[in-house]
């Protein structure tokens, strides 16, 4: 069975309200050693995530527009405030956790796969999500280390579940969670089989295909297509 986000997030998450002050923010982020955290409205469900940059965002305006005297041409001001930057002068107004956010926010479920939990991550370029529950009331965070976890199975406990996903219908041979199959099947058909249901399992980092056959039927199934 493959791994999913409920096997690896941790629950003990650090939050603020949508109401928290900057300062609070700021504080939490320093004192547990994260970079960004979930900001939740009075029901406990997930608004949005506040990190590093959002906070950032009120002193990186500050000092392009107002340090050392510098102000920039009122072309540059409009460009900055109204177009791509528009959303940082925004949080560099914002005294709350909720208007400094970025929302909504990209989130998983319990239970999501650890595969789809790290797709998410890599499609928006974010290192933690979320858990939310069927409310979208925070059930825990997850996080890119959380998901490495599964990567660090016993080869003992890999061998293990390969050899019964396979019924003991071939060799097993595990090293670096690296798996190595051989032996022979009556049908080609079956030995394809094999080599995915050991690549399903969690913590398995590559496939070694050494497995033959008596009969090849995947060549002989008909081919479809036409004119």
């Amino acid at each position: 069975m493959r791994a999913v986000v409920e096997n690896v997030m941790t629950t003990e998450v650090a939050a603020v309200n949508e109401k928290a002050s900057f300062h609070t923010v700021a504080e939490l982020l320093i004192s547990r050693g994260v970079s960004g955290v979930p900001v939740l409205d009075d029901d406990n469900r997930v608004l949005g995530v506040v990190s590093e940059a959002d906070l950032l965002a009120k002193e990186e305006f500050k000092e392009r527009y107002y340090g050392d005297g510098y102000r920039p041409p009122l072309r540059a001001r409009i460009r900055h405030s109204a177009g791509s930057e528009g959303s940082g002068y925004r949080k560099s107004l914002g005294e709350t956790a909720g208007a400094l956010m970025t929302s909504p926010a990209h989130v998983t479920t319990p239970d999501a796969s650890v595969v789809s939990a790290a797709r998410l991550m890599d499609r928006y370029g974010v290192k933690r999500l979320p858990v939310v529950d069927a409310d979208g009331r925070l059930a825990g965070i997850v996080s890119r280390r959380d998901l490495i976890k599964v990567f660090l199975r016993l080869d003992e406990e890999i061998e293990r579940e390969v050899r019964e996903a396979l019924h003991g219908r071939a060799e097993v041979a595990v090293a670096d969670a690296v798996v190595t199959l051989s032996g022979t099947y009556a049908e080609r058909s079956q030995a394809v089989t094999a080599v995915r249901l050991a690549e399903n399992i969690d913590g398995v980092v590559a496939v070694h295909d050494e497995l033959g056959w008596k009969h090849d039927d995947i060549a002989d199934l008909p081919v479809w297509g036409g004119a």
